[in-house]
């Protein structure tokens, strides 16, 4: 059955190295790598958890780029076939994050547009997003987002699913991709992706065993169609993420949808 990882980065030094994932390293029990990690480790943590592709995403925020749009698009130029580019943009640069974003789509081949709330300390219905929107419609790519709690040391408020409702009204053509569940705020995350068409869900940053009842009654059900696998690697292996699949109780189809299927129809990756 093939999987496609809706979440991961190959992280560069500046990324793994920032100290706000200090936190997010104890509880992984590992320290910060000194050297710049190969993509072959990448590759192969895939290969060991079966994975056919990864999508990996571009850090922006106002630090900087931790993980550049033209790092990312070199590391899929090394594996065209297993990688897939999401890019980034700084959105207080107005037209200039909004001339970032069709680089990304029309010259880099990016399949999405992911900004992180608690990296700016801003709801996604700050109106600083608000051009990026109007370009990922206009491109035809979704925009991918964090909902729930944030790891590193960091306002989690801003992660909370409601505020996509508004967004949802207001673009209803725009695809909408919250990623981490949306925990504390599943119910929320739920609601949202169960009132607008164009909203989704997808797991990374939690493994099976960890999804909370509530996810896993919808992805039983009418949200079939509506959650997608990630991991969030490097921060979970691929394989720790897919641990406790099984016990979910899911159909063969609804399985196939969540680990590939309905990512492919989100992001236009076809066969």
């Amino acid at each position: 059955m093939q999987i496609i990882d809706a979440w991961a980065q190959h992280p560069t030094l500046r990324h793994m190295r920032d100290p706000m994932f200090e936190p997010l390293l104890r509880w992984m029990r590992a320290e910060a790598p000194s050297v710049e990690l190969p993509l072959a480790a990448t590759l192969g943590a895939m290969d060991h958890a079966g994975i056919s592709k990864t999508l990996l995403s571009a850090w922006v925020g106002p630090q900087g780029a931790l993980i550049s749009n033209d790092e990312v698009a070199g590391f899929v130029a090394q594996a065209p076939d297993r990688l897939v580019g999401v890019g980034s943009v700084d959105i207080r640069k107005g037209m200039v994050a909004v001339r970032e974003a069709r680089r990304c789509v029309e010259q880099l081949g990016f399949k999405a547009i992911r900004i992180l709330p608690w990296l700016w300390e801003a709801p996604p219905t700050d109106r600083r997003y608000y051009p990026v929107y109007v370009a990922c419609c206009e491109l035809g790519v979704p925009f991918c987002t964090q909902i729930g709690h944030a790891g590193p040391l960091m306002p989690s408020e801003v992660g909370r699913p409601i505020y996509l409702d508004q967004v949802a009204i207001d673009f209803p053509e725009l695809v909408i991709v919250g990623g981490h569940i949306g925990y504390p705020w599943t119910d929320e995350a739920v609601a949202v992706a169960t009132k607008h068409p164009n909203v989704y869900i997808d797991t990374s940053a939690y493994t099976a065993k960890r999804y909370p009842a509530q996810l896993v009654e919808f992805m039983r059900g009418r949200g079939r169609t509506k959650v997608l696998f990630g991991t969030n690697y490097p921060m979970i292996m691929p394989f720790k993420a897919l641990a406790g699949l099984d016990a979910l109780g899911l159909d063969d189809e609804t399985k196939a949808l969540f680990l590939a299927g309905n990512a492919r129809r989100v992001y236009g990756l076809g066969e």
